[in-house]
């Protein structure tokens, strides 16, 4: 799965829903008042302090919810998270087909390799301890090798650190549960409630990981249903995500259909967009009959039309958010296409 896609797409629904989504934005700390929280916080691009009143604090800031606990909240805590980078290659494909393979190491790690963007192959990942800040991390030399040296004892092809077009870190915040190996550190999630009387409760999410988000997310609001009376049952799961509503819920139909809507698009380009914002797509498009309605061609496919989207429905704001966040057109552009995206981004009034 495209996982930043899924993470706006959640987002994007929470909105549509009637929530406020403030991006860019710091929680600097909070306070108990009158049965509430009180949490002030502060737009990093302005500077701008706003304070915002709650009934309820969920901490869901993954390897920094023991520091938002202690430093933010002022909450003492015996539970922690213990931080594993994990790390990814991207190299050119390696193999035809749709299918992944998977593949055990020597020291028992498991190893895969997935079809990517069309013309690459996915390998990953790699599990290290992590004990610095969890900031922007960048994958080690000695992962590259790993990964190189994991995929050369399975397949002809041999790749080499210098085959790799891309790469990319995470940091992952697994429930501490004092096992000796990072890689047998429990991937399941422990949810936490600090409530005294007469207080506002707080939520903290320890552990977790994307592939059970919903589930969490679900177990997270039975856990708080005492404090929310009148709380519907789950429906989440029943509901397609923005852009997914498909007719019959059939996306290849659908992919025939956007070919079929808009012929004028590149086979690439429209396999691309149906893919990344499904029924949405509508709202890229709008009226045009041609390639050159879309506005300014960034390069790979990008136009001014899904820019502007981007910006006014996704929370873009910077080149890199639009090529390797919303999209991974980074992959399939020059540096070009960079700095004319900057230059264009540059130029637009903020809202």
């Amino acid at each position: 799965m495209d996982d930043a896609r899924l993470v706006v797409l959640n987002a994007m629904d929470a909105r549509e829903h009637g929530a406020q989504i403030h991006t860019r934005t710091r929680f600097l700390s909070s306070r108990q008042e009158d049965g509430s929280w009180i949490a002030t916080v502060e737009d990093i691009a302005t500077g701008e302090i706003q304070e915002i009143t709650a009934k309820i604090i969920i901490n869901a800031s993954g390897p920094w919810v023991s520091e938002t606990l202690h430093q933010r909240l002022h909450v003492d805590t015996t539970k922690h998270v213990r931080l594993v980078k994990g790390s990814h290659i991207v190299v050119p494909k390696l193999y035809e087909g749709e299918h992944a393979f998977l593949f055990q190491n020597p020291d028992r790690r498991i190893v895969f390799a997935i079809p990517y963007e069309g013309r690459f192959t996915l390998i990953g990942t790699t599990d290290e301890p992590y004990e610095a800040e969890p900031g922007r991390v960048e994958i080690s030399p000695e992962e590259t090798v790993y990964l190189c040296e994991s995929i050369n004892r399975y397949f002809r092809q041999k790749i080499s650190p210098d085959d790799v077009a891309w790469s990319y870190s995470g940091i992952r915040p697994l429930y501490d549960d004092a096992a000796a190996n990072a890689s047998a550190v429990t991937r399941d999630y422990v949810l936490d409630i600090e409530s005294g009387p007469g207080e506002a409760p707080l939520l903290s999410v320890f552990g977790g990981k994307i592939t059970t988000f919903r589930r969490l997310a679900e177990h997270a609001l039975e856990k708080l249903a005492p404090f929310l009376p009148g709380l519907k049952p789950s429906w989440t799961a029943e509901q397609p995500l923005p852009g997914g509503d498909f007719t019959h819920e059939d996306f290849g139909r659908f992919r025939i259909s956007v070919q079929s809507r808009w012929p004028f698009l590149p086979e690439a380009v429209a396999e691309r967009m149906a893919h990344s914002y499904g029924t949405r797509l509508a709202l890229i498009m709008g009226d045009a009959k041609k390639w050159e309605d879309l506005g300014q061609d960034f390069g790979g496919g990008l136009t001014r039309a899904e820019v502007d989207y981007l910006i006014h429905q996704e929370w873009a704001q910077t080149a890199e958010d639009i090529l390797w966040r919303r999209t991974k057109l980074g992959l399939h552009t020059t540096e070009a296409t960079s700095i004319a995206l900057a230059e264009y981004l540059e130029n637009q009034s903020p809202e």
